[in-house]
Parts: structure tokens; C-alpha cells; sequence
């Protein structure tokens, strides 16, 4: 039966592929592609996990049998039996060892998608007393996952409990990595998203997250179809589910019928021609036409991302989310040589031209797998996170910058710091670049001069401009978490998505001051946050007197077509109407 879930359209486009859905765990298990050379390790390190369990399992068998019968009853004894007959079940073992081969899933990976495959069927067993048996198969999957960790665990007396709902159809298995997938979460981090962004995946849903959730904007730099905000769908899809993913319309099909795959695929086909006819732009000129020359530059993650921008036409790199290379690091995050090779393959990936660097940028829906600063906060993006972060931890903060004072010998570098509003805060950081500088000169190491920016992504700072401009070289507006501190919304929670709005007159007005204040003074100013990307905003911000626009790769050639055929003397007085009007969307709408 075709169910079509609705969620928030995050990035464009349509993929049609097999659903690969990645269970939640108690176990937090991780979900990445291995190398075909890796696979006999995979299948080992179960192996290995899987006979722990069955040795656990037999040394309490023996200490069983010494116990009295009111300490250790015949049915724990014979549950214990069952427990290491489903461990050594041939549908259990071939159909990990399946996931690993076939999709090169890692052995965690692989053993959460069996265990599914094989609850689902006992689901559909009509005796009840079978189809508890799947709380059995949950818990010795439990145990070896815990047994691959090397985590101890308590032995869990098996429970019978109820089981899900009956599956409404059977799996299709057996399909390579040559099938299109789509990737279907409660949800994922950015780190995950880094696991898959050179993955076979067509695109993804999520259970959770906003338009601007940093999940989000990783998937816009994937170039592909993404949906979150989906609330029930990952506990309605199941594996290898056929599954279309409409990144336009915010919409999820599942078991889509014969005619809707008809209908998607044709409409796959005319984003594609689109697609190709705006590829036509990447070496025009971004100039409007009255003449005014407008900067496009690229948002990357990744020094390899640099190649992405370049294809795209970019002149530059207006954003390097540097805390990238410091998620998923259990704990080793990257020394200073390590930051200072990623930093310049990037510097030297844009061939000549500049690149924006922000320190790390950590917190609220950006953690860190590191201990530092782990505590639980009510609401970590009001907490210890960006600058404040960095701050708090000076040794980590000059290794960072020693870093990136050293890419900037090989070439252009500007040097963003984010989240600050405090003159207090603006005078340790430059104190804190000013120090590392010395220790580079003590150490006789080179590096290079640096243009230092700020974002103005907290009110405080953009009703204080003066004070930045006094300080630093340019300016660089976050609008994702300018509106969301404008608008007190969290702008990873889905309940209020629906609130958060780009086009409220505060941030607007917050936004026009903005650019208004540093064409004044002559300084650099751009926007590196989502409504850069979004050509329904283009306009309005080259009539606001935005030159400079940072965003996602894929996104660049769109906003390019729309700044080639605007003419900024008519959209300067129109941009006025817009930001006096009491509901500038409508405003926009009417034009």
C-alpha cells in the first residue's frame, strides 16, 4: 500500500531507490561503507563477537547447574538454549555476512539490518509463542553488538514481550550497490553525514530536524534530495522498501504505485535536463544587467570539497566549517600539523583563490564526541558553543589558529570567528591571534597575512556594527543562526519549524543594517547562511546591497541565472518597500 508521509523540504530535487534504513540502537551504532578489502576483517570481528557471546552463554549454563532449582528455574536454563541456538542461526549468519559483502556495510551495520529482516518474520508467524521469540533475537544481537565494543554486560534473563505490528508486505533482498538507496533515519549528525557524503546513497529522510539544522545544510552539499522532519517514517519504512524521496514538495512515498514511479521518473528526468541547462553559466561572469559584478562564492565542510566549488564556477571559498574535521574523533581530535595539511590542501584546492576559514563552530547541534565540554545543557544553542567554546579552551583555540596562520602562506586566507558579542570576546580572540603569531615566530615557522572577519549571527552584534567594524576587516552575516536567535527558534526542532522565518521585518532589518553599515565604512560584507542560497531571496538581497554570497556548491549556478537577469537599480527602491512593509513576504509576493 503507497503511504506518502509530508516533512520539510530541505534539498531539491527527486530520488527514486531501495530504502536502507538505519536502526536506532541502545548501542549508538555506527553506520559506514567499508573498502571491498576490508570486508574478511568485517566478517571476522563478528565472528569474534558473536562466539564471546556464545562462550558468555555456556560458562552460565555450567555456574546454572550448580544453583538450586528456586535460584535458577528450568525455564531460564531452556530460554539460555534458546539464546544460543538463534546465535547460531545459518539465516542469521549468511544474511550478515550478505550486508557485508553485497552493500559493504560495516559488521554493527550489518547485524542491526539482519536483525530487523528477521524480526519482521517473526512478526508474521501466527503463533504467539514464536513471535516473542523476537525479543530473544533483540537481546543476543544486544549482546554481541556490546561483545564487538569489548563493552561488559550484565546477562539479561530473555523476557517474552509482544511484538510489532504485522509487515504489510514481504522484503525484497538480495539487491547490490547497484540499486539506488536512500537513506531513511530517526536521525543523523553531521559526522554521519560526512560517513556518507562519497556514499551510493540517491538522497535521505530523517525523522527529525529543521530547514537549517546543520543535517540539512551537509545534505544541500551533497547535491542530493533530502527530506527531514518526517516524524513516523523511519518506523514506516522497512528495509529495501521502494521509496521516493520529493526534495521540492517535502514529500515521502513509500511502495509507490506503478503510476507515481511513472510520474517521478519523468519529473527526475526534466530536473536533470534543468539541471544541465544552468551548467551552461559556470563560466559567465556573475554580473547584472546594469553592470554591477556580484561575488558567488562556495560554503565547504571538507578541503576536498574545494574541487566541487571550483566546478561550480565559485570565486571562492566564503565558508570552511572547520569543526568538520574535528566531529567523530572519539575523543583524538586533529593536532596542529594535521588541521594545518587540511587547511592548506583546501587553500591550495582553490587555486589562488581566497578562502574564509571559521574556527570551530561546536554545540547545540554540532557535538563533539569529546569529553571537554560534554555536559548536558537545557539549551546548548544558548550554551558553551562557537567562539565561547574556543575560548574556554585556549590551548585548542591556538593550535587552531597557529594552524591557519600557516595555510595562509600558500595562499589568499581569511581568518572568520564566529558567534562573538562581547567586546570582551573580540578582544581575547584578537589577543589570542596576536599570540600564536608570536609563537610561530619563535619557532622560526612561516605564515602568512590574514584578513579577519567576524559573523554578525547574534542580535547583539548586528545592533552593535560599529564596535566590529572598528575591529575587524569584514563581516560575514550567519542568517541560520541570526533568525533563530532573533526569533527564539531552535532551528533543529521540527515542532517550530514553521516559525522560523527569513522573511520576518526584525531580521531583515537586522540583515539591510548590515550591509548598509559596511558598504558605508568600505568594509567587506556577505551572507554565508542559508538565505544566500535561496534564489527566491536573490533579488532582494542584490537590492539591499549584497555583492557577496557564500553558499552551498550545488546551489551556486541557480542564484548565478538569477543575478544575470536582475537589474539592482530597479530592486533598490523595491527592497526599500519590502523592508517597510508589515509582512514582507506579501510585500515580495505582490511585485
Amino acid at each position: 500500500m503507497t503511504i506518502s508521509i509530508h516533512g520539510l523540504a530541505v534539498s531539491r530535487g527527486v530520488a527514486i531507490g531501495r530504502a536502507v534504513l538505519v536502526a536506532s540502537s541502545p548501542m549508538d551504532v555506527a553506520h559506514y561503507f567499508i573498502q571491498p578489502h576490508e570486508v574478511p576483517e568485517e566478517i571476522e570481528r563478528l565472528r569474534t563477537g558473536r562466539n564471546a557471546v556464545i562462550d558468555e552463554l555456556y560458562r552460565l549454563q555450567e555456574s546454572i547447574t550448580h544453583m538450586g532449582p528456586k535460584e535458577a528455574p528450568h525455564e531460564l536454563c531452556a530460554l539460555l538454549d534458546v539464546h544460543l541456538m538463534l546465535l547460531q542461526d545459518v539465516e542469521l549468519i549468511s544474511g550478515v555476512k550478505g550486508w557485508i559483502v553485497d552493500r559493504l556495510y560495516n559488521a554493527e551495520w550489518a547485524l542491526t539490518t539482519q536483525l530487523e529482516v528477521i524480526c519482521r518474520q517473526f512478526d508474521e508467524m501466527e503463533d504467539a509463542y514464536f513471535r516473542e521469540r523476537k525479543a530473544d533475537m533483540e537481546q543476543i544481537v544486544e549482546r554481541v553488538l556490546r561483545a564487538m565494543r569489548g563493552v561488559a554486560s550484565p546477562i539479561v534473563v530473555p523476557t517474552a514481550r509482544s511484538g510489532r505490528r504485522q509487515s504489510q508486505q514481504d522484503l525484497l533482498l538480495g539487491d547490490t550497490v547497484d540499486v539506488p538507496l536512500v537513506l531513511v533515519a530517526q536521525d543523523l549528525s553531521p559526522a554521519d553525514m560526512l560517513h556518507f557524503k562519497q556514499s551510493v546513497f540517491a538522497g535521505f529522510v530523517t525523522d527529525v530536524g529543521g530547514k537549517t539544522s546543520h543535517t540539512a545544510i551537509v545534505a544541500r552539499s551533497m547535491d542530493i534530495p533530502a527530506v527531514v522532519g518526517a516524524r513516523t517514517c523511519s518506523q514506516l519504512v522497512r528495509q529495501d522498501d521502494w521509496i521516493i524521496v520529493d526534495g521540492d514538495a517535502g514529500v515521502v512515498i513509500i511502495d509507490p504505485s506503478p503510476i507515481i514511479l511513472a510520474e517521478y521518473g519523468f519529473k527526475k528526468r526534466q530536473l536533470e535536463l534543468e539541471r544541465g541547462r544552468l551548467s551552461r553559466l559556470r563560466h559567465t561572469p556573475a554580473v547584472t544587467l546594469d553592470g554591477e559584478k556580484v561575488q558567488l562564492l562556495a560554503n565547504i565542510e571538507m578541503p576536498e570539497d574545494a574541487q566541487s566549488a571550483l566546478q561550480a564556477g565559485a570565486l571562492g571559498v566564503g565558508l570552511f566549517r572547520s569543526e568538520f574535521l574535528f566531529m567523530g574523533r572519539r575523543g583524538q581530535l586533529p593536532d596542529e600539523e594535521e588541521q594545518f595539511q587540511a587547511y592548506k590542501r583546501a587553500v591550495e584546492g582553490m587555486q589562488g583563490l581566497p578562502v574564509t576559514i571559521r574556527t570551530v563552530d561546536v554545540g547545540a547541534d554540532k557535538p563533539l564526541d569529546h569529553g571537554t565540554h560534554e555536559a548536558a545543557h537545557l539549551n546548548p544553542a544558548l550554551g558553551l558553543r562557537a567562539i565561547r567554546w574556543s575560548l574556554a579552551d585556549p590551548a585548542m583555540f591556538l593550535t587552531q589558529l597557529r594552524a591557519i596562520l600557516r595555510a595562509a602562506a600558500f595562499g589568499q586566507v581569511h581568518l572568520l570567528v564566529p558567534m562573538l558579542a562581547h567586546a570582551s570576546e573580540i578582544h581575547q580572540t584578537l589577543g589570542h591571534i596576536a599570540q600564536a603569531r608570536a609563537t610561530l615566530d619563535k619557532r622560526g615557522q612561516a605564515y602568512g597575512a590574514v584578513q579577519i572577519g567576524a559573523m554578525i549571527e547574534i542580535p547583539a552584534a548586528a545592533l552593535t556594527l560599529k564596535l566590529f567594524l572598528k575591529h575587524f576587516d569584514f563581516l560575514s552575516i550567519g542568517t541560520n543562526d541570526l533568525i533563530q536567535y532573533t526569533l527564539a527558534i531552535d532551528r533543529a526542532d521540527e515542532s517550530v519549524a514553521h516559525l522560523y522565518d527569513p522573511l520576518h521585518p526584525a531580521v531583515l532589518q537586522l540583515v539591510a543594517a548590515t550591509i548598509a553599515e559596511c558598504r558605508s565604512q568600505g568594509k567587506g560584507v556577505s551572507v554565508c547562511g542559508e538565505m544566500a542560497g535561496d534564489v527566491g531571496l536573490t533579488r532582494l538581497l542584490l537590492g539591499m546591497g549584497l555583492r557577496s554570497f557564500s553558499m552551498h556548491p550545488a546551489q551556486i549556478l541557480a542564484v548565478k541565472q538569477e543575478v544575470l537577469r536582475a537589474d539592482t537599480t530597479r530592486l533598490a527602491p523595491w527592497a526599500q518597500g519590502v523592508l517597510q512593509a508589515e509582512n514582507p513576504a506579501l510585500a515580495m509576493a505582490a511585485r
